[in-house]
């Protein structure tokens, strides 16, 4: 009885020895001592050491415990202050070195082979982070480097992919951003627009990094911490859409010069404006997205186009007249197109290409002339669509029309105000009386300061 009583009382004591060491701080050796594991055929102690998200089990290179705790606390202390890198550096330089050799081009490469992402929005994330890269160590070659055919675009490529990730550090992320808001002028526009710029550039190359692409690269060595880890975005500015025109006059206006004079430019006009659709979704739009019956023009894929996401499809409710004036254009048509021109849509290229490109340049022309602003007017229009339908039916029938993802990114973009937010104070300004009180030097011979109401006689 007396040794199961000592066998109990000992086990009690490792039970409350154990629950002692989990609520002991990371920082005392007491912590690691608990910690420190033997492997087999090995005199020096190992341990499992979490830091930043990332769990290492790591040989402490020595059988002394006491130092194998005091070094487990160290490395410990160094990855979640500094990130991994400090360690391999400082304790594993072979291992550091193999891993700094990893060049952004090549890890660009190895992103792609594994990403689940379209051609274009992946082209998105690379320039971004090209551009970063570039700048951050002065790679630039002016306007050499937009030319795809004399070799300077390639030559560009060549030096940002040639410089190693490990060195693109978040330090150099945010010393580039500071720089690109610094080189903007300092009037509030100007500023407003660089931070949305530069959020735009951390969001799309911060992408490639992205825990969906890193999951798959298991097996490679990559920097910690990653180039973008602590960089914080430039508080979100407005996205709210507010019209520079009257949508009725311009319509007016587009109806008189266009609809006579250049009737493929009108179409696009209409398909932007009062349906909303995306300059995409009109250059390759075929007639039979036209449900003629049911009044809606349907958003779907063809042999030629694949929407940007799987709720772009869907279908839109469009006035009558507006299918009316499309029948006529399609009892004249050439083609399957809506659009008609000249060019030819391309598949499996990773840039911006539209057969109608002679039509949209032609429009967004007029556009300029007649006050759309901004850097995109033909998106503008289609925002202005997203406005009309919003004031009229409120935000959830404007998410619908447009086709978004969520409700969240209608709510981004426009206001709901179907109905204008007033007091209803102000007739509490309203005079009871028929007479108004004048300035003493207006007064009259009575002398009384009164004179008879506006239109009192």
């Amino acid at each position: 009885m007396q040794i199961n009583a000592d066998s109990h009382a000992e086990k009690c004591a490792t039970i409350a020895l154990e629950k002692k060491s989990k609520i002991l701080a990371k920082t005392d050796l007491a912590y690691w001592r608990r910690r420190l594991r033997k492997q087999p055929n090995s005199a020096n102690w190992f341990a499992e050491i979490s830091a930043r998200g990332v769990r290492r089990k790591l040989s402490l290179e020595t059988p002394n415990k006491e130092n194998a705790a005091a070094r487990a606390r160290d490395i410990y202390q160094l990855a979640r202050a500094v990130g991994w890198d400090a360690v391999l550096q400082k304790y594993r330089p072979k291992s550091f070195e193999a891993k700094s050799n990893l060049s952004v081009g090549q890890f660009i490469a190895l992103a792609e082979s594994v990403a689940s992402v379209q051609k274009m929005t992946w082209s998105g994330y690379v320039t971004a982070f090209r551009r970063i890269v570039s700048d951050s160590f002065n790679l630039d070659l002016g306007k050499k480097k937009f030319d795809p055919h004399g070799g300077g675009y390639q030559e560009w490529v060549q030096r940002v992919g040639a410089v190693k990730l490990a060195n693109v550090t978040p330090q150099k992320i945010q010393q580039w951003k500071r720089s690109f808001l610094s080189l903007a002028a300092s009037d509030p526009i100007s500023q407003r627009s660089a931070k949305t710029s530069v959020n735009t550039y951390l969001r799309q190359a911060r992408s490639l990094f992205s825990r969906a692409i890193i999951k798959h690269l298991a097996g490679v060595r990559l920097p910690d911490p990653l180039p973008f880890a602590g960089v914080e975005f430039e508080p979100r500015q407005s996205l709210k859409y507010r019209a520079t025109f009257d949508a009725q006059t311009l319509i007016t206006a587009a109806k008189a010069e266009l609809a006579q004079q250049d009737p493929e430019a009108f179409k696009a006009f209409l398909l932007a404006v009062m349906v909303g659709l995306r300059r995409k979704e009109i250059d390759l739009m075929e007639w039979d997205s036209f449900l003629w019956d049911t009044g809606v023009v349907r958003v779907q894929l063809t042999q030629h186009f694949d929407a940007k996401t799987e709720d772009s499809l869907g279908d839109v409710a469009v006035d009558s007249e507006l299918l009316e004036l499309f029948r006529g254009y399609r009892a004249r048509a050439t083609g399957a197109f809506v659009i008609e021109s000249d060019g030819q849509p391309k598949s499996g290229v990773n840039y911006w290409h539209y057969r109608c490109q002679d039509v949209f340049d032609r429009l967004i022309g007029w556009l300029r002339q007649n006050g759309v602003k901004g850097n995109k007017p033909l998106h503008t229009l289609r925002k202005e669509f997203g406005s009309q339908v919003c004031a009229v039916h409120g935000v959830h029938a404007a998410s619908r029309q447009l086709r978004h993802a969520d409700i969240a990114i209608t709510n981004m973009f426009y206001t709901d105000a179907r109905k204008r937010a007033l007091t209803g104070l102000g007739h509490l300004l309203k005079s009871d009386d028929k007479v108004v009180l004048l300035p003493k030097d207006q007064r009259g011979p009575n002398r009384t300061g009164y004179s008879p109401a506006l239109g009192e006689s």
